[in-house]
């Protein structure tokens, strides 16, 4: 695993406010995808790494394997977590589902500064898809999802949405030797970007269903199984 040094812990920071470091800290690392699928992953690299003590490093874990980021066995210790193809299908059939739904809210609710922000993210999407610039486009194009997601209004979707680990899914089964960004990305954010900036919630809802749709059938998921699948 990478080492991600951070600085000493203060001494003077609040227990909550250490344990939010430690769990914030590592989803965000765990979602980035810079860690495997199945690493093993111990409680003293992790102290050092997000600099908090093992019981708050403890009581991080053990809410990130409810939540379905890490597994945890007996004599086996913490791993990153797996997915079988048919986990997978089915957590990116529920996004397919649950983004669609909030892009179609998006059309409907969406503030002009919400859709002022959308337009500038479309905008360095194609900047940084011009000069090949992957990290970039790929930085955008989260930010663009989560965009339609604040735009939506819509709490109740939204936390569901929140819930799904379909970024552990892509990081598992992306096809490493495919294109990226893939081909047609930029114009299928455009589309739904058209649908919201015009108000028309079907055409929202639809151009999400075919981009997220894309995405999946993208990945390794109905090919010969890739090193990770159990």
């Amino acid at each position: 695993m990478a080492n991600h040094s951070r600085a000493p812990e203060s001494e003077s920071k609040a227990p909550g406010n250490r344990y939010s470091q430690a769990y914030e800290g590592l989803r965000a690392l765990l979602l980035s995808g810079s860690v495997a699928p199945g690493t093993r992953l111990t409680e003293a690299d992790l102290t050092r790494m997000f600099s908090v003590s093992r019981s708050t490093m403890r009581t991080a874990l053990v809410r990130l394997t409810q939540e379905g980021y890490v597994t945890s066995e007996v004599n086996r210790g913490v791993r990153t977590r797996r997915f079988s193809v048919r986990e997978a299908a089915d957590i990116l059939e529920a996004r397919e589902t649950l983004e669609s739904a909030l892009a179609g809210k998006a059309a409907e609710r969406a503030t002009a500064e919400e859709v002022d922000e959308m337009r500038r993210t479309l905008q360095d999407m194609e900047a940084s898809q011009s000069r090949g610039d992957q990290d970039a486009y790929s930085r955008g194009n989260r930010s663009f999802h989560q965009q339609i997601k604040h735009a939506s209004h819509q709490l109740t979707l939204a936390r569901a949405y929140d819930t799904l680990l379909y970024p552990l899914v892509m990081g598992q089964y992306r096809n490493l030797s495919a294109q990226h960004p893939r081909s047609g990305s930029l114009e299928e954010h455009q589309a739904i970007f058209l649908a919201v900036v015009t108000r028309n919630p079907d055409a929202a809802v639809a151009a999400m269903r075919h981009h997220v749709g894309s995405a999946r059938r993208a990945l390794l998921l109905d090919r010969s199984p890739g090193p990770y699948v159990t």
